[in-house]
């Protein structure tokens, strides 16, 4: 299963592209990757603060044979990025329910998911964040980035295309061509 792969300097929120193109487009399965992101958003809302360096691409997929809750889903792909983080960084990754990946306490990942509906299909949408070279300040919610933990800068695009491939392994498991 291959991702069809959108490239953008800037957007508004990886999300709302995803979603654009979805409903726009024949394309069922996806990834949006940007530089930056104007209006990234988090769960409730909360804004998703964007520096540039760090990742931030969205994933879609139809959910057809995917016989999957949302909230195995929500693991599952928790786990799916944990893997490639664990690539870089060999102790200890943890989760914060629902949807967060912390290191040493510290927030390195947040996952947004939304479910969605075009022409009697349900797509899931999972907008990814991580901080790979620079952590943003929140009060009462410590954060880290992986240049920090592992004193060494690693190549944001080969990073983010091992995402994408782990990504595609997993949905290869349940759309066979």
């Amino acid at each position: 299963m291959k991702l069809k792969q959108f490239n953008f300097v800037k957007v508004n929120s990886t999300n709302q592209t995803a979603i654009r193109i979805l409903k726009k487009s024949d394309t069922d399965f996806g990834i949006i990757i940007t530089e930056t992101q104007k209006k990234g958003k988090g769960q409730y809302g909360r804004k998703w603060i964007s520096y540039k360096g760090n990742i931030f691409l969205t994933i879609f997929y139809k959910l057809e044979k995917i016989n999957f809750t949302i909230n195995k889903l929500t693991k599952t792909n928790c786990l799916l990025v944990k893997k490639v983080i664990s690539k870089y960084y060999k102790k200890k990754i943890s989760f914060k329910s629902p949807n967060d990946l912390l290191i040493k306490k510290k927030k390195i990942c947040g996952i947004l998911q939304e479910k969605i509906e075009k022409l009697d299909q349900n797509y899931l949408i999972v907008g990814i964040g991580l901080n790979l070279i620079r952590s943003p300040k929140i009060k009462n919610y410590p954060t880290t980035n992986l240049l920090e933990l592992t004193k060494y800068k690693i190549d944001k695009k080969m990073f983010q295309n091992q995402l994408k491939i782990t990504f595609e392994k997993f949905l290869s498991k349940y759309y066979k061509s």
